[in-house]
């Protein structure tokens, strides 16, 4: 049974940093660094939530998981394949539903808090 000892507190300094690039098959513009910090991961590996910061660039996107994310820094414009887009900016709170394909492009430095939950294979997409 689980008790208040198992409740995950997204403002405590916990979790393992990962400093990555985006790889060079996705990226279409600048060489961002990117740092994401998994504060809580389930045992089955399908949910998950922390924060992810990077420095200006832009790169293709394409989502199998749904995810809120919360703006906390900084400026982004999303783009779907069609060409319409969505800036986003510190306060924004939006989801990003799986099957999403696009581009992401950092304007400015920006960090958010995200919660991410990917389906099984087996599970439909609505």
């Amino acid at each position: 049974m689980l008790n208040v000892a198992h409740i995950v507190d997204l403002m405590k300094d916990e979790g393992e940093l990962t400093q990555y690039r985006v790889p060079r098959g996705l990226l279409l513009a600048g060489n961002p660094v990117q740092t994401l910090k998994h504060q809580y991961l389930s045992p089955c590996g399908q949910f998950s939530c922390g924060f992810w910061e990077s420095t200006p660039g832009q790169w293709t996107v394409e989502y199998d998981e749904a995810e809120y994310c919360e703006m906390l820094s900084g400026v982004c414009v999303v783009r779907d394949a069609n060409g319409g887009e969505k800036v986003l900016r510190a306060g924004d709170r939006f989801v990003i539903p799986p099957g999403f394909q696009g581009t992401w492009e950092v304007v400015e430095p920006c960090r958010k808090v995200f919660v991410s939950y990917a389906p099984q294979a087996s599970e439909s997409r609505e």
